[in-house]
């Protein structure tokens, strides 16, 4: 299990990180764009990676490269709300193929995925962490050596716990 704690922390086994959460803290969420990271158990679904910045991943999670026609949706109109998309898109949606570090490696959190319920929140990763830990949107974010740390010890039947 990896607890990730609201003053700022992420625990799995006997390793323990600093994190950025959301700008509106760790509780219920609320509803799109209300920058809340949600309190509660999570599954870890897939591993997105940028292959020309990231080499070497051995894991126990499916991976998907992030190729540069590839987006997250935000927008709660679209059918493909909360979900993987081709770009361009006419919808409001995340650029996982950034030109900063922040999402060369993506692990995608199972919040608001089955059911997906529009307005809920979306796009609620564990991603890299800014240099300084600024807050992010809603998302977890830690160093990218930590993160490659974590990840290549992580098995499909591993938890995210955020409280």
């Amino acid at each position: 299990m990896i607890i990730v704690k609201k003053s700022g922390y992420l625990k799995y086994k006997n390793i323990k990180f600093r994190c950025a959460l959301g700008k509106g803290g760790v509780k219920k969420k609320e509803k799109e764009g209300d920058n809340i990271t949600p309190k509660g158990t999570f599954k870890i679904l897939n591993i997105y990676y940028r292959a020309d910045r990231i080499k070497k991943l051995k894991l126990f999670i499916k991976k998907i490269k992030i190729k540069k026609n590839m987006g997250w949706c935000d927008d709660p109109k679209s059918q493909y709300y909360n979900k993987q998309i081709r770009l361009p898109s006419q919808f409001s949606h995340e650029k996982l193929y950034r030109h900063d570090n922040l999402y060369d490696l993506i692990a995608v959190i199972n919040y608001n995925i089955k059911p997906i319920i529009k307005n809920k929140g979306s796009a609620i990763f564990l991603h890299i962490a800014k240099k300084n830990y600024e807050p992010t949107k809603g998302c977890i974010a830690i160093k990218k050596r930590n993160f490659l740390l974590l990840i290549n010890n992580l098995k499909k039947e591993n938890r995210i716990k955020i409280q």
